[in-house]
C-alpha cells in the first residue's frame, strides 16, 4: 500500500513539475525569448513525445529562430515512425511555407488532406491545425471531408467562412448544420448575432434571410420560422416576426408564450401598432382568462401611451367582462395609476385599491396594490402614510424585487420630503440590487443627493430641486419648470445648476417645447463641458433634432460628438447606429 501511495505522489509531483515548466516555456515564448523557450519545450517534448501542444510550440520556436532544418528533421522522423498522423504534414508544409517554398508546402498540405480519406480519426486535428496557421481554405476542405463522413462539422466550416468574410457561405453552412441537427439552433443564433444588426438592408441580414428562406422552401421545418422570427425581431420588424410565430402556432398550437413574448418586445420598443395586433391575436385564440387579462393589460397600456380618448371606457368594459376580483388585480392597479396620473382623480383610484386589498389573497398582489397606493399618497402629499405602506412591503417580502421597489420608494419619498440622510441610507443598500433598473435608479438618486448636499448648512438648492422633482412626479409640470427657474437664478454657479437646466429641458420636451429644451441643453454644455451630464446633453440634442425637428444635419453633429469625444458613454452604441443610418452608410 505504501508503494502505491509513493507511486501516486511521484506521478503527481511529475505532473506538477511539467506544468511549471510549461508555464515557464509559455512565458518565454510570449516575451519573444525563443531560444530559452526552445530549451524548455525540447525537454518537455522529450519526456512526452505524444503531446501535440509541446510539439507545436517546439516547432514554432525552431521557426522563430530560423532553425527550419531542425523542425524538418523532427517532423520527418515522426512521420517515418507513424505516417497515419496526418496533422504532421500540415506542420511540415507550414515549415516549408515559412521558407517561401510554396511547392513543397502545397505538396504536404495535400498529403494531410488525403490522409483524412484513409483515416478520419485525425481529421479534426488536421482541420484545426490548418485553421491555427490561418490556412482557411485548407481548413474548410478538411472539415468538408469530415462532413461527408459524419456530417457534424458545418458549424466549424461556417465560422471559417465568417473569418474569410464570405457571409453567404457562412450562413448556408449554419443552416446546413441545423438541417442535420435542429439542436444547433441556439449555437447558430448566438454566432449569427455577431453579424446581424437592426438594419434590414445590412448585407448579413439579407443573406441570412435568403439562406433561411431557401431552406424553408426545400425542407420545411419549424426551426426556419423560429429563426426568421428571431431575425425580424432583431430588425425591429415585429409584424413580420408575428407572421412567423403565427404560422408556428397554427401548425402546432401548444401555447401562446412565444407570441406573448414578441408582443412584449414590440411594446417595449414602442411599436404599438404591432403590439396591439399581437395581443389582440392572443385574446382571440386563448381559452384561458388569465392570458386574456394579461393581454388586455398591454392593450390598456397602449391606449394610455397613444393618449386614446376612450381609455376609461376600455377599463370599465374589461371589469364588466371579467369582474373586479383576484384575476383582474393588475388591471385594477393599472386603472388606479391611469386615474391618478392621467385623469388627476387620486381619490377614486385610492378607493379602487383599498377595495382590492380586501379580497386579494396573494401577498404579492397585496404588495403590488400597496406600492400603487403609496404612489397615490405621495401624489396627494400624504408622505407618512405612503411610507407606512412601503415599509410593510419591505417587511413582508424581504429580498423580493417588490421589496426592493418599496425600499426605493421609501428613499424617493424621503428625498421628496427633504430627508436626504434617510434617503441615502436606503439608496446605499439598493446600489447592489439584483434588479439592474432599480440599482441604476438608486445610483442616480444617490449621486444627485451627494453631489448637491449643502456644505456647512449653506443652502445648495437641493431642497428646491427635490421639490421640483416631486412636482414633476405629481404631473405639475409647469410648476416644476418654474421651481427649476428659481434654482437657475438663485443658485447660479453651484453644482446643481446644470442638473436643474437638464431636468428643465426634459420637462420642456414633455410639453412639446422643443426649442426651449434645446436652449437649456446647450446651456448645460456651455456651463460644464467636462460635467457628468455632457453626453446626456449631446444625446438628447441629437434625439430632438432627429425625431422632433427633422434636422438630420444637426442630429449628425451631436451624435458625432458622442462617437468621437465621449467613447465611454452609455449612448455610444445607439449614437453610432443612428449616425450611420442618418448618413446613409451601408453597414
Amino acid at each position: 500500500m505504501k508503494k502505491i501511495i509513493l507511486l501516486i505522489l511521484l506521478a503527481l509531483s511529475s505532473i506538477s513539475y511539467a506544468q511549471n515548466d510549461y508555464l515557464l516555456g509559455e512565458s518565454y515564448y510570449r516575451e519573444g525569448k525563443y531560444e530559452k523557450a526552445t530549451q524548455v519545450f525540447k525537454k518537455l517534448y522529450s519526456k512526452t513525445p505524444f503531446n501535440t501542444t509541446y510539439l507545436s510550440r517546439l516547432i514554432s520556436c525552431y521557426q522563430e529562430t530560423n532553425n527550419f532544418l531542425e523542425a524538418e528533421k523532427l517532423l520527418k522522423s515522426k512521420i517515418k515512425k507513424n505516417s497515419q498522423l496526418g496533422y504532421l504534414y500540415v506542420y511540415l508544409g507550414f515549415n516549408y511555407e515559412r521558407q517561401q517554398n510554396k511547392d513543397l508546402a502545397t505538396k504536404n498540405y495535400n498529403l494531410a488532406l488525403k490522409s483524412i480519406d484513409k483515416n478520419a480519426n485525425y481529421g479534426g486535428v488536421i482541420a484545426r491545425t490548418f485553421n491555427n496557421y490561418n490556412l482557411l481554405d485548407n481548413a474548410i476542405l478538411a472539415y468538408q471531408k469530415l462532413v461527408v463522413k459524419n456530417g457534424s462539422y458545418n458549424i466549424q466550416i461556417a465560422k471559417i467562412y465568417g473569418e474569410k468574410g464570405d457571409f453567404k457561405k457562412m450562413f448556408d453552412a449554419y443552416t446546413d448544420a441545423i438541417d442535420q441537427n435542429t439542436s444547433y439552433y441556439t449555437i447558430v443564433q448566438r454566432y449569427a448575432s455577431a453579424y446581424i444588426n437592426d438594419d434590414p438592408e445590412n448585407e448579413a441580414n439579407v443573406l441570412f434571410k435568403k439562406s433561411l428562406l431557401r431552406k424553408s422552401a426545400s425542407n420545411p421545418k419549424d426551426v426556419w420560422n423560429t429563426l426568421l422570427s428571431w431575425l425580424f425581431t432583431q430588425q425591429k420588424e415585429y409584424n413580420k416576426a408575428f407572421i412567423q410565430e403565427k404560422a408556428l402556432f397554427q401548425r402546432n398550437p401548444k401555447g401562446l408564450t412565444p407570441i406573448y413574448s414578441l408582443g412584449k418586445i414590440a411594446f417595449e420598443n414602442k411599436d404599438y401598432t404591432s403590439a396591439k395586433t399581437i395581443f389582440n391575436y392572443i385574446i382571440d385564440h386563448t381559452v384561458f382568462n388569465e392570458e386574456k387579462v394579461d393581454a388586455y393589460l398591454y392593450i390598456t397600456d397602449i391606449a394610455i401611451a397613444e393618449k386614446q380618448t376612450d381609455v376609461d371606457k376600455l377599463f370599465k368594459s374589461l371589469f364588466t367582462q371579467f369582474g373586479k376580483n383576484t384575476l383582474t388585480i393588475q388591471l385594477q392597479v393599472a386603472y388606479a395609476d391611469f386615474l391618478t396620473f392621467e385623469e388627476n382623480n387620486p381619490n377614486k383610484a385610492k378607493e379602487i385599491l383599498e377595495t382590492a386589498l380586501t379580497f386579494s389573497k396573494s401577498k404579492f398582489d397585496k404588495a403590488r396594490i400597496k406600492l400603487k397606493l403609496g404612489d397615490i399618497l405621495v401624489f396627494t402629499g400624504k408622505y407618512n402614510k405612503a411610507l407606512i405602506y412601503f415599509s410593510q412591503i419591505q417587511t413582508q417580502l424581504k429580498n423580493h424585487e417588490l421589496a426592493q421597489q418599496a425600499r426605493f420608494k421609501v428613499a424617493q419619498t424621503s428625498y421628496f420630503k427633504g430627508d436626504f440622510t434617510w434617503a441615502k441610507a436606503q439608496l446605499k443598500v439598493l446600489k447592489g440590487s439584483t434588479t439592474q433598473l432599480i440599482a441604476n435608479d438608486a445610483v442616480d438618486l444617490f449621486l444627485t443627493i451627494t453631489d448637491n448636499e449643502p456644505v456647512d448648512s449653506i443652502p445648495s438648492g437641493l431642497i428646491q430641486y427635490s421639490k421640483a422633482e416631486l412636482l414633476a412626479f405629481q404631473n405639475k409640470t409647469q410648476e416644476a419648470i418654474d421651481t427649476l427657474k428659481i434654482i437657475n437664478t438663485k443658485f447660479k454657479g453651484q453644482p446643481i445648476e446644470d442638473e436643474a437646466l437638464f431636468k428643465q429641458a426634459k420637462l420642456y420636451t414633455k410639453l412639446g417645447l422643443f426649442k426651449e429644451a434645446i436652449t437649456n441643453l446647450k446651456k448645460v454644455i456651455a456651463l460644464n463641458p467636462e460635467g457628468i451630464l455632457i453626453d446626456d446633453a449631446y444625446y438628447n440634442l441629437a434625439e430632438l433634432y432627429n425625431n422632433q425637428l427633422n434636422n438630420s444635419e444637426k442630429a449628425l453633429e451631436y451624435y458625432q460628438k458622442i462617437i468621437f469625444d465621449h467613447s465611454s458613454s452609455i449612448y455610444l452604441v445607439d449614437a453610432r447606429k443612428k449616425y450611420r443610418k442618418l448618413r446613409g452608410d451601408k453597414v
